[in-house]
């Protein structure tokens, strides 16, 4: 099993959810954390560079959390959680990605 550690921004935009939505997530990650493949390879996605990061949905679909697997340390780096909304959780990703 993976361990896991957040961007200090990610963990700040999970704390933002309400109570109902960081259970789901909890739910989501622990999948996670068993078999980090399970996510949906992102490369490319509109102009913003998201090569070896991967996402999983949770609560419906309405939330993605897009995570990075570090094979040397076996942790899940979680990089951005949030909504599709315009893009917003993938372009923070990318951003957080390229510091």
């Amino acid at each position: 099993m993976y361990d896991y550690k957040f961007h200090p921004e990610a963990e700040k935009e999970l704390a933002k959810l309400n109570c109902s939505v960081q259970l789901l997530f909890t739910k989501t990650l622990k999948k996670i954390l068993i078999n980090p493949e399970l996510g949906i390879d992102l490369g490319n996605k509109n102009n913003l560079n998201l090569n070896g990061l991967k996402k999983m949905y949770f609560d419906h679909k309405q939330y993605r959390i897009v995570y990075q697997v570090l094979e040397e340390e076996i942790i899940v780096y979680i990089i951005a959680v949030g909504k599709r909304d315009k893009m917003e959780v993938y372009e923070k990703a990318s951003e957080r990605v390229e510091e």
